[in-house]
């Protein structure tokens, strides 16, 4: 976050730059408030161009076994721009090394499902899961290892995440 900060910072710095070259060459004849324009502009669309790019920024530092399973897009009311073109504001992945059939019964997968979120700091958060392959029923674990039955979910059967986890 500190870097993003800086680099926010440079951006401004530079974009005024470029408005203070267009003065220069205008020979002072272009209005002033062109500078404080240029690098609100510009340090905007720094932090809109990392908006954008975050997903794919991430997607690049996760290890070969982690899989996306889904992705988040909402529009953000202050940001009205995400409306027309949203981008991603978070992502669940599958470590597929954690997939394990702990049971007599084949149909029952435990995994760690992990959760990307894109806020001021980044947010990551992980959860043990059990999912009947069958039934595509996901049901996630709590901190002592009992299955949290009143968060079941069930999935559809094109969903990615059952896919992953129930293919042998």
């Amino acid at each position: 976050m500190f870097w993003n900060l800086i680099a926010t910072v440079f951006c401004g710095l530079g974009a005024a730059g470029i408005a203070l070259g267009i003065r220069a060459v205008s020979r002072n004849k272009a209005p002033r408030w062109l500078i404080p324009v240029f690098a609100g502009a510009g340090m905007l669309g720094y932090l809109i161009y990392g908006e954008y790019t975050w997903y794919d920024h991430k997607k690049t530092l996760l290890p070969e076994e982690a899989i996306v399973v889904d992705t988040e897009s909402d529009g953000i009311l202050w940001r009205p721009w995400t409306f027309v073109f949203p981008y991603v504001t978070a992502f669940s992945t599958v470590d597929v090394k954690s997939i394990s059939r702990d049971t007599s019964n084949p149909d029952i997968v435990r995994f760690t499902l992990y959760r990307f979120e894109q806020k001021l700091a980044d947010a990551v958060s992980h959860r043990v899961h059990i999912m009947n392959c069958r039934s595509r029923e996901l049901v996630p674990l709590g901190s002592d290892g009992t299955p949290r039955v009143d968060n079941m979910k069930t999935l559809a059967p094109d969903d990615l995440l059952v896919e992953t986890v129930c293919t042998d």
